[in-house]
């Protein structure tokens, strides 16, 4: 039994009450923004120990620096509860394989290239597109509603700024500068997501599985350049005793449950590509200068998977930090031999005249 999803036509359900094609029922849109992503949390949280245990099956096309189509992959899911679950990326010049066990252990595998920073994002906006909880900590950001046009629809959003010092003046920050949540006019369902200016992300083709909404159509676009657009082909009931939940005897095994804590020196010395940053004019015309602090999550294929604001002397500084790193590039941090996540800082220097 199977749910399946096709790019041109309405969802076809084969599991009566696991999943089916999403409708406005989820509950109206409060005017406080806070009480909005409160609104939506239920509907994105596919880590409940509620849910039935399922399988996902994605097809995505990764485009090139001209926004032209390169390779085709696939990205599986398999859940079983809360800490076994397992994530597979498959393309011709490269495999990366996830486990997680209950004993909060983690292996991996990868053969050929290192998964591109794009293909982690899809399981990002697939499972987890809504904000972090730490990120809409009131004494570390401000949330503002906006609004967006989407193929002639507005849609209402809120926008996710960190608290930073104006300069002795209020600033007027541009929609989507900072990370911002564009959802349906009726529910609390997520249609759009904008960051650092020029990422987008666009949601739909939305199913109601278990109670929860999952785009079965994903596109990323970088500025007017594609970057990966991804297909759900299908959705399935899971044994949760399925083989494919067992990491095999030559994956690699990682005992740490979290990213290591590693200095930013000592990433900063394992860094092999770096992206300039470009200073925004804005910024220069208002004399803004000073160091953007941000956390990153390196991966262990080196790449940049996770990036925050801890703090920045002006909005556009902070996004301009955003989207230089988001492109960095480090050697992978062993532990045992073995790559790990780790957790770091990242300071980009704004300094004027220079």
């Amino acid at each position: 039994m199977r749910l399946l999803c096709f790019c041109l036509l309405s969802l076809t359900a084969f599991l009566s009450g696991f999943a089916q094609t999403a409708a406005n029922t989820g509950p109206g849109l409060p005017q406080d923004p806070r009480e909005f992503f409160a609104a939506a949390a239920p509907f994105y949280d596919f880590a409940s120990p509620d849910l039935k245990p399922w399988h996902l099956k994605a097809t995505y096309q990764l485009y090139d620096e001209k926004g032209k189509p390169s390779e085709q992959g696939t990205y599986e899911y398999w859940w079983a509860s809360p800490t076994i679950h397992r994530s597979t990326w498959t393309r011709p010049s490269a495999t990366h394989t996830d486990w997680y066990s209950a004993d909060e252990k983690r292996a991996h595998k990868e053969t050929g290239d290192h998964t591109e920073f794009f293909e982690y994002e899809l399981q990002s906006v697939l499972l987890s597109p809504l904000p972090d909880s730490s990120d809409l900590d009131p004494d570390k950001s401000r949330l503002s509603r906006e609004t967006a046009s989407s193929a002639g629809v507005k849609l209402p959003c809120v926008m996710v700024t960190p608290l930073m010092p104006q300069q002795g003046h209020k600033q007027s920050t541009p929609l989507g500068l900072f990370p911002t949540y564009c959802f349906d006019q009726q529910s609390p369902m997520l249609r759009a997501r904008y960051s650092f200016g020029n990422l987008s992300t666009e949601f739909s083709h939305i199913v109601n599985l278990q109670n929860r909404y999952l785009a079965c159509e994903i596109a990323i676009s970088d500025g007017n350049r594609k970057v990966l657009s991804a297909q759900v082909d299908t959705i399935t009931l899971l044994d949760p005793a399925d083989p494919a939940l067992t990491p095999p005897a030559d994956a690699t095994e990682v005992k740490l449950d979290k990213a290591q804590q590693i200095s930013a020196l000592v990433m900063s010395s394992m860094l092999l590509k770096q992206q300039a940053p470009i200073y925004p004019q804005d910024a220069k015309n208002a004399h803004a200068s000073g160091t953007v602090v941000l956390r990153a999550i390196i991966g262990t294929d080196g790449s940049v998977h996770d990036l925050r604001v801890v703090s920045a002397p002006y909005p556009s500084l902070a996004a301009s930090a955003l989207r230089a790193v988001s492109h960095w590039e480090y050697k992978p941090y062993l532990v045992d031999g073995a790559p790990v996540d780790v957790e770091t800082t990242v300071n980009v220097i704004y300094a004027l005249g220079n």
